[in-house]
C-alpha cells in the first residue's frame, strides 16, 4: 500500500515537473486519458487473437487425447507382453514404448511453444499498431501528455481518448492471422 503512494506521488511530481515549464511558457498542456487494458478486452483484433488461439488450442487438445490413449493403449499391451517375451525383448519393447512417449512429450511441449510465440508476435503487432494510433493522435490533437488511466487518480471524461482510439484500432486493424501453427 505503501509502495503504490509513493509510487503515485512521484508520478504526480514527474507531471508537475512536465506542466511547470509549460505553465510558466503560458500554454496550456493537453492532457489525455487512455485506457488500455479495455482497448485490449475490447479491440476486434485482440477478440479475433483470442478465437483463433482456443480454435488451435481445441484442435492440439484432440490430438494430445488421441495420442495419449494410444500410449495407454501400448503400456497395456506391452504389460501383457512381459510375462511372454525374454527379458532382453521385453527391454527392447519397453525402449521403444519410453521413446514413443518422449516424442509425444515434446510434440506437446513444442506446440505449447508454438501457441505461445504467435499470440506473443500478435500482441506485439498490435502494440505497435496501437502506439502508432496514440501517437498519430497526440499530433494530430496536440496532445503534449497521455496517461494511462491506471496511472490516474482522477480525470474528467472529456480527457479520455480510449474510445476513438479503440474505433482507429479497429478500423485499421480488424483482425490479424495468426502465424507459426499450422503444423
Amino acid at each position: 500500500m505503501a509502495y503504490g503512494f509513493i509510487r503515485r506521488l512521484l508520478f504526480g511530481l514527474v507531471v508537475l515537473f512536465v506542466a511547470l515549464p509549460a505553465a510558466a511558457q503560458d500554454k496550456p498542456i493537453k492532457i489525455a486519458i487512455i485506457d488500455i487494458d479495455a482497448i485490449r478486452l475490447h479491440a476486434a483484433v485482440v477478440k479475433d487473437i483470442r478465437s483463433q488461439i482456443v480454435k488451435f488450442r481445441k484442435v492440439y487438445q484432440a490430438t494430445i487425447q488421441k495420442e495419449e490413449e494410444e500410449l495407454r493403449n501400448a503400456n497395456q499391451e506391452l504389460a501383457r507382453k512381459r510375462a511372454i517375451l525374454s527379458p532382453e525383448a521385453f527391454s527392447e519393447e519397453r525402449r521403444k514404448f519410453e521413446r514413443r512417449l518422449a516424442d509425444v512429450q515434446r510434440m506437446v511441449q513444442t506446440r505449447k511453444q508454438n501457441l505461445d510465440k504467435a499470440q506473443g508476435d500478435a500482441m506485439s503487432k498490435v502494440e505497435g499498431i496501437l502506439n502508432g494510433i496514440v501517437l498519430e493522435m497526440a499530433k494530430e490533437k496536440g496532445f503534449d501528455l497521455i496517461l494511462r488511466k491506471n496511472q490516474t487518480v482522477l480525470g474528467a471524461k472529456s480527457l479520455h481518448i480510449t474510445k476513438e482510439v479503440l474505433e482507429r484500432l479497429d478500423k485499421k486493424l480488424p483482425s490479424l492471422v495468426l502465424v507459426g501453427l499450422g503444423e
